[in-house]
């Protein structure tokens, strides 16, 4: 065993409502996480993926807690990819295991916190008892009023946006939308995140500097931040410097930063 390896336990460390100290400024109304580096925290430490896997778990709830925290609104994390299913079987089983775990063992606690769980990404191939959770962790969440917590699982952001075109080519192939109907607004209701407020920030973990087939439509004029931590060290204060970052930028949105006449 690693030296400083501490072995996970099955019970809850904490609360996800536990408080935090108050941002300076106003956080982003929506942060979203690319979580990278599972496995490499884990081969630094001579531990398993699964180790690695298990611990990422870990900073998920500390992170939708810490996120609750600071008034973010909406939370959005990139668990399991369309792309992911390549990667070998034992481990696909123990990734599918731990996203049972979690919901299982946590959807109680997010409910009672006011959190709103809302999963995005295709769900015909997965198996019966992974959509129930799924559905169940939904319906009995949707009016829920505090952080909305969105989960992309086996999301890809092509996958998605050929879906969407698909939907739009049948309903103008039918005469009930017309071609010049067809506006980006449009096009982004017929989306997963329908309904959700494109990301402010995205933050990706583990030093890789790409979006990974990750909202790339809803991230047109999101901030990116890409941080050396690998995921199952991130922590609250990571995030804050992250928000930090966010706060220094000058976001333009295609335009040009307003100049006051000294």
């Amino acid at each position: 065993m690693a030296a400083g390896y501490k072995p996970l336990r099955d019970t809850d460390p904490e609360p996800l409502e536990r408080a935090s100290e108050p941002l300076t400024q106003a956080p982003p109304r929506h942060v979203a996480i690319i979580m990278d580096g599972n496995g490499r925290w884990a081969r630094q430490r001579g531990l398993s993926r699964s180790q690695g896997h298990r611990h990422g778990v870990e900073a998920v709830r500390r992170i939708v807690r810490e996120a609750g925290a600071l008034g973010i609104e909406y939370l959005s994390l990139y668990a399991f990819s369309s792309e992911n299913w390549s990667r070998p079987a034992t481990e696909i089983r123990e990734l599918l295991g731990l996203v049972k775990r979690f919901i299982r063992q946590n959807l109680a606690e997010l409910h009672d916190a006011g959190v709103r769980v809302r999963v995005i990404g295709e769900r015909d191939d997965l198996s019966r008892d992974l959509r129930q959770l799924i559905e169940e962790s939904e319906a009995l969440t949707r009016d829920n009023s505090g952080m909305t917590l969105i989960v992309a699982f086996n999301y890809g952001s092509k996958n998605e946006i050929a879906r969407a075109a698909r939907l739009i080519a049948e309903q103008v192939r039918r005469g009930t939308v017309r071609p010049d109907e067809i506006t980006p607004d449009f096009i982004g209701a017929h989306l997963d995140t329908a309904g959700i407020p494109e990301p402010d920030l995205l933050v990706r973990t583990s030093g890789e500097q790409r979006l990974s087939n990750f909202m790339l439509w809803q991230c047109a004029y999101t901030e990116l931040v890409f941080v050396e931590a690998l995921w199952p060290d991130f922590s609250g204060e990571t995030l804050r410097q992250a928000i930090a970052e966010y706060h220094r930028r000058e976001r333009r949105f295609g335009g040009l930063v307003s100049e006051s006449c000294g």
